[in-house]
């Protein structure tokens, strides 16, 4: 069966292949690092680790490039609030997000590249098109895009160039304008930016590039001119990738990506998730919730990456659900002693069905599905107790090739608590981050409280302490030796 992906400039799906027929070049849109990037923006980082797995499962390479936008209006705009540099204002944020990254599981991309770090890729592109008269110099000073000049603007987007008024420039980085004007390539410094150490010296004047700029520039110098595939958010096709076709293409006269892939939108109460709306959920705040990072890519791998969505309580904790059962088949497999031969015939069926949702168009429910398809016949044959080794390595190469690309078995956490003494000590989970100790320093704290309300019969106040642990997303079980502390990541 082929590969196929949704094309957003064909708005169809289409078989896909490397161009080179072994390797896959993508390029994905990565955070603005002026706040911490909430689950909205998250739901497009994991549909984007969803297809690097997989292409991967295809049996393709994949070198992916991710940039780190750390230079625009609203960063120049905070630093100036905050008497600060835009590295200082980015630097702290961009280790939010790849601390927040690496606590969803999401793979490393194979480079993080920053607009600060790139200026000259960015000069010389900007040189280029000058020089073929597609860009024209201000009389401020900043370097603009004519899309009059480049007959194919619009495609993306399907935006009817007849209805643009020629010669209107649009100067700022502002991501909810929606207009298809001259855009700006190269901004004249102002007094803010060389106080926020955010302009740079060029043949054109000095100044900062515009926000579009980066992403061209950037992912021809790591991935050539023309890409396989062009990931983002929906929000980011106009005119973001729109702008990005018109500079790239223009410069090389080559096809900028043979595809793009865009993800849709998560929303609260209907409502697209947004920092300017205020209306965001962020992934510490799921972590204080205990909502493991399973859990939440189960929720997101349970609707279609085209589809919107809407964050619920209900579906998170049914997604908690979920993820437990498979961390239950995960554990009995691994402790079983042999399977029987229907279990080979569901691991078989199973990966079949797994590999044709996610080859139709990352078709994630439908391989969500055949997970729990398998979870449900391997459960059965497994309480039949065979001895067949063959069936249970076949079982369990299929469940490890499944959680492999959705990476939804949670992984267990547990301190047990006796009255005197915490086995293992804390210090031993290397895993844990310094928050994650701390959480379970807490509730290790206030276990011990609550074995000291219940020798003293105040079980009402132990009981009270319980559910505020468990209010916490730990998991709390009373043991011979003491109680068990648990969390579910």
């Amino acid at each position: 069966m082929s590969f196929r992906l949704y094309n957003t400039l064909t708005r169809s799906v289409e078989p896909f292949a490397p161009a080179d027929g072994e390797t896959v070049r993508m390029y994905t849109c990565g955070p603005t690092v002026y706040d911490p990037a909430h689950v909205g923006n998250f739901r497009t980082f994991l549909f984007n680790d969803l297809m690097r797995r997989a292409l991967r499962l295809q049996g393709w390479k994949v070198v992916q490039v991710q940039n780190l936008t750390d230079v625009d209006d609203k960063i120049i705009t905070r630093a100036a609030a905050t008497g600060k540099t835009i590295i200082e204002v980015t630097e702290p944020i961009t280790e939010i997000f790849h601390k927040d990254r690496r606590y969803l599981r999401i793979e490393d991309a194979e480079v993080y590249p920053k607009a600060t770090t790139h200026i000259p890729e960015m000069v010389a592109l900007v040189q280029t098109l000058l020089d073929k008269g597609v860009a024209y110099t201000a009389e401020d000073g900043s370097v603009y895009f004519g899309i009059d000049r480049f007959p194919a603007y619009g495609r993306l987007s399907r935006l009817d160039t007849r209805e643009i008024r020629s010669g209107a420039r649009v100067a700022q980085d502002d991501y909810s304008k929606e207009n298809a004007q001259d855009f700006a390539l190269w901004k004249a410094a102002k007094p803010e930016d060389e106080a926020a150490s955010a302009a740079w010296d060029a043949p054109f004047g000095r100044g900062r590039p515009g926000w579009h700029l980066e992403c061209s520039a950037m992912a021809m110098k790591y991935l050539g001119e023309t890409l396989d595939i062009h990931g983002g958010g929906i929000d980011l096709v106009f005119p973001h990738h729109e702008d990005e076709i018109a500079q790239s293409e223009a410069a090389t006269g080559k096809v900028f990506s043979r595809f793009w892939c865009h993800g849709e939108f998560l929303q609260i109460d209907g409502t697209k998730m947004s920092k300017r709306l205020g209306n965001i959920t962020t992934v510490k705040d799921l972590r204080e919730r205990g909502i493991s990072a399973a859990a939440l890519r189960h929720f997101v791998y349970s609707t279609h990456y085209r589809k919107q969505m809407n964050l619920s309580g209900e579906g998170l904790e049914a997604s908690l659900e979920a993820v437990r059962r498979v961390g239950e088949l995960a554990h009995r497999l691994e402790t079983a002693r042999g399977g029987t031969p229907e279990l080979a015939v569901a691991a078989r069926e199973g990966e079949a069905a797994f590999r044709a949702a996610l080859s139709d168009d990352l078709n994630a429910p439908e391989a969500v599905a055949a997970l729990f398809g398998f979870l449900q016949r391997a459960n059965a044959e497994l309480d039949r107790k065979g001895g067949d080794q063959e069936a249970l390595a076949e079982a369990r190469r299929v469940f490890l090739l499944m959680d492999g690309v959705l990476d939804i078995s949670p992984r267990v956490t547990r301190v047990l608590v006796g009255p005197d003494t915490v086995e293992p000590a804390l210090a031993a989970f290397t895993d844990l981050d310094e928050a994650e100790r701390s959480g379970f320093a807490w509730g290790v704290e206030r276990l011990q409280a609550r074995l000291a309300a219940r020798k003293a019969r105040d079980f009402a106040a132990a009981d009270a302490i319980r559910a505020e642990v468990e209010g916490r997303g730990f998991v709390v079980k009373d043991m011979p030796l003491g109680t068990q502390l648990e969390r579910w990541r």
